[in-house]
């Protein structure tokens, strides 16, 4: 069995590629069905956030490149998005690349803003949706098992996840440092998510005077909104708001602009010179980008708080480097298991095949024993058990050592004499 991820992120393609592969989580569980074949791809789970969509699949042996170009094809057909559009953006990892990449990203030392904890939960979630589907197996189970703990590790174990920040986070530093200072501001949050949550929070330590919260579920908006002593509203009475805001963060999971021109165009002359600013988190984009060549209007997309993290980055690089030795260490282990997974695998098989024949035999030739007694029956069973074993242990022996040393063909060419299947 072969180990492959493929994907995209904020490290390799614009916020309009990643935008334009995103995956709901309606899509992902609808989608999965349609990527596991079974036979080229065995096992597989999407994650998809607004900073990656990654596909981690488990194939048969030798077949990680197969695995690879299918999963290519099934992003491309399922997004309906050409892949010369998206091609050149792709990273593929295979087996030991493929493990500690994942690793990295559960613990958060691949996203935008390292030590932030969202990545974690959306690949728990990644991971239920391909457990509720079938879409996980014996390879993804334990691969995923083992990034929880790893991603556990890293935030017991080093500082990474101290004063945790997040991309709802910096859109509330990029607010601030707008504006030198949130006091007296109005800030619109358009969603009522984890993402609006946690911005929600920090804008409450940072002094924000007004909170106002949109949502499309009015119920969910007034939940947040009593947190934190705001005011909520349904998305329809949006533009009414609009015009009371100096800043507007955005983080819908809406497939389309909630925020267009012709809105803004409707409501700008009822809030008069003032300059607002729009922080969207979202993708899919919720904020139409025409907005920003209207006169005191200013837009900024995930891509555009790349800046503002980095002195956070900076100031984290020596707990991530902590990080990322326990990672070392977790990889190796999980080679391991890997390994002898493997390995169990077909000793399994091949025990199996062998207490097949023997009760075959055992059955064909019962009639010539006559009759037995129960403790005579026993008897019988425990010496076809035992001459199993004193024949088997050889060639399990035999089959570790190339497993050991590497040598697949003579795995292989065991596995032919006794028609084991993988």
């Amino acid at each position: 069995m072969s180990i492959v991820l493929v994907g995209i992120s904020h490290k390799t393609a614009p916020v309009e590629v990643r935008e334009s592969l995103a995956f709901t989580a309606e899509d992902c569980a609808d989608s999965l069905g349609a990527l596991v074949d079974g036979v080229t791809v065995r096992e597989a789970l999407i994650l998809s956030t607004c900073n990656r969509v990654e596909v981690i699949a488990a194939t048969g042996d030798g077949q990680a490149e197969e695995g690879a170009v299918r999963i290519r094809d099934f992003l491309s057909r399922e997004r309906r998005m050409p892949i010369a559009l998206f091609a050149d953006h792709l990273y593929i990892h295979r087996d030991e690349t493929a493990v500690r990449h994942l690793f990295r990203v559960a613990a958060s030392l691949d996203s935008m803003v390292v030590g932030e904890p969202q990545v974690l939960g959306q690949v728990r979630q990644a991971y239920s949706l391909a457990t509720e589907r079938g879409a996980a197996g014996r390879v993804l189970h334990r691969l995923m098992h083992h990034t929880l703990r790893v991603a556990k590790r890293v935030r017991t174990e080093t500082g990474i996840a101290a004063s945790a920040v997040s991309i709802s986070y910096a859109a509330v530093e990029l607010g601030r440092k707008i504006f030198s200072s949130l006091d007296g501001r109005t800030v619109l949050l358009v969603g009522a998510g984890e993402m609006a949550e946690l911005a929600a929070r920090y804008l409450a330590r940072a002094g924000a005077a007004r909170i106002l919260i949109a949502n499309r579920t009015a119920d969910a908006a007034r939940q947040l909104a009593a947190q934190f002593g705001g005011e909520a509203f349904d998305l329809d009475s949006l533009p009414q708001y609009l015009s009371q805001a100096d800043i507007v963060i955005c983080s819908t999971a809406a497939p389309d602009f909630v925020i267009t021109k012709a809105m803004i165009e409707e409501t700008s002359p009822a809030r008069g010179a003032r300059p607002v600013f729009f922080i969207d988190i979202s993708v899919p984009r919720n904020v139409d980008p025409a907005i920003g060549e209207l006169d005191g209007f200013f837009v900024y997309d995930v891509d555009d708080l790349a800046s503002v993290v980095e002195t956070n980055k900076r100031e984290r690089e020596r707990e991530a480097a902590r990080a990322e030795l326990i990672v070392d260490v977790e990889v190796e282990q999980f080679n391991q298991k890997l390994h002898y997974m493997k390995i169990g695998s077909t000793v399994d098989a091949l025990r199996y095949k062998l207490q097949r024949i023997a009760d075959a035999e055992y059955e064909r030739q019962r009639h010539r024993l006559g009759d037995l007694s129960p403790q005579q029956e026993q008897a019988v069973r425990a010496l076809i058990e035992s001459t199993i074993n004193k024949i088997s242990h050889p060639v399990i022996h035999r089959l570790r050592r190339s497993y050991e040393t590497g040598e697949a063909e003579n795995v292989q060419a065991w596995r032919d004499s006794f028609g084991i299947e993988e």
